[in-house]
């Protein structure tokens, strides 16, 4: 079993990611900021991070960014889910070193797979 840690400042989002990171049989932790995000990454240490975007603080964007420059979270996978649904919404986050973007509402097929892939890459 995974553990896959899930960021969104919205608990109905929260909720719905739960729901089906779980019944793909993974451990989930949440986190409602950018800054509890990087917090619990450090010390849960999650195979998996599944992040929102536009979240009031730090974004995701800044968030990716900080866990990239920390020696203990610079490997974990980051994977955007967002409503940012744009190519070159797309394009920048990737740019930013997320290992995949996938847009809300979520496919759950899609998002495990993209959790799948991200754990074997």
């Amino acid at each position: 079993m995974s553990k896959i840690l899930i960021v969104d400042d919205s608990p109905t989002q929260l909720f719905w990611l739960r729901q089906i990171v779980e019944q793909g049989g993974h451990q989930t932790l949440t986190a409602e900021s950018g800054e509890k995000a990087i917090e619990l990454a450090g010390c849960e240490h999650p195979e998996v991070i599944l992040m929102d975007i536009v979240m009031p603080g730090m974004s995701g964007y800044q968030a990716k960014r900080q866990l990239g420059k920390a020696d203990s979270t610079r490997h974990i996978p980051v994977i955007f889910v967002s409503s940012k649904d744009g190519d070159a919404d797309r394009a920048w986050g990737l740019r930013q070193g997320a290992r995949e973007y996938v847009t809300k509402p979520v496919d759950p097929t899609l998002l495990l797979t993209a959790i799948s892939e991200a754990m074997a890459a």
